[in-house]
């Protein structure tokens, strides 16, 4: 994939492309990620910023879509960074916080993006944010391929809790099932703990995206008060330890 970058601060985005999963992608060649400088061409504030975004561009495969940061824009979600992620090329533009003529994103946008809904100096953050969140969805991005897969957000749901080593840790140890080596129940208790993290913290993803057959059945149980409710409400998923270690 190849994805370019229309920023006032190019050394920030390349600054943050050397790290983790970003870094290897790049060393790899899962991705390539190019800037382009609007001071780089000369002329007025509008033509500087559309000349920029031509530039960029052209250096894309047909039909890379161009798709600028900004506070207006339609809501960024996992099924958004899905869609990028499936595309050969990505143009990223990043504005300052006082916006864009309109006109330039009449000439030069096809698409708006908001990471969320609050005010950033720029959208350099934001651009990055989606680059991380499409990056990581490419084929070898990460070591295991079912990772994307099961991460918080591919199923619609929170991540579950997480836990390492040591079992017990300032009296607190790591639930029984995971150390059981049952994997079916492993994926029941990470499943329980998924859906009712969400319904706690973020239930407006389940009506938005509603839930499977199975995850249906373990909110209806933690609803009736069989999945350890008040510990889930409290934010805990752990269990004391009661050996007197």
């Amino acid at each position: 994939m190849q994805i370019e970058v229309v920023t006032l601060f190019p050394d920030l985005v390349r600054g943050a492309l050397q790290f983790g999963i970003l870094g290897r992608a790049l060393e790899r060649g899962l991705v390539s990620i190019g800037t382009e400088d609007p001071r780089a061409h000369t002329a007025d504030v509008h033509r500087t910023m559309l000349a920029a975004i031509r530039a960029a561009h052209a250096r894309l495969p047909a039909a890379s879509p161009r798709v600028c940061l900004a506070a207006q824009g339609e809501p960024f979600d996992q099924q958004r960074a899905r869609e990028l992620a499936a595309l050969p090329g990505l143009l990223l533009v990043a504005g300052r916080y006082e916006g864009m003529d309109e006109r330039i994103i009449a000439r030069g946008v096809d698409r708006e993006l908001s990471i969320g809904d609050y005010v950033v100096s720029g959208g350099e953050l934001p651009a990055l944010i989606v680059i991380d969140a499409v990056v990581r969805l490419l084929a070898g991005a990460l070591g295991d391929a079912r990772s994307s897969l099961e991460e918080s957000f591919a199923a619609g749901l929170l991540e579950w809790p997480q836990y390492t080593r040591p079992e017990v840790f300032e009296g607190l140890r790591v639930p029984a099932v995971l150390l059981s080596g049952n994997h079916a129940d492993i994926e029941r208790w990470r499943l329980a703990q998924a859906v009712a993290r969400t319904w706690v913290r973020r239930p407006d993803l389940i009506v938005r995206h509603g839930l499977a057959p199975e995850a249906s059945r373990e909110l209806n149980e933690f609803l009736a008060g069989r999945k350890g409710a008040e510990r889930v409400l409290e934010g805990e998923g752990h269990e004391q330890d009661r050996s007197g270690n």
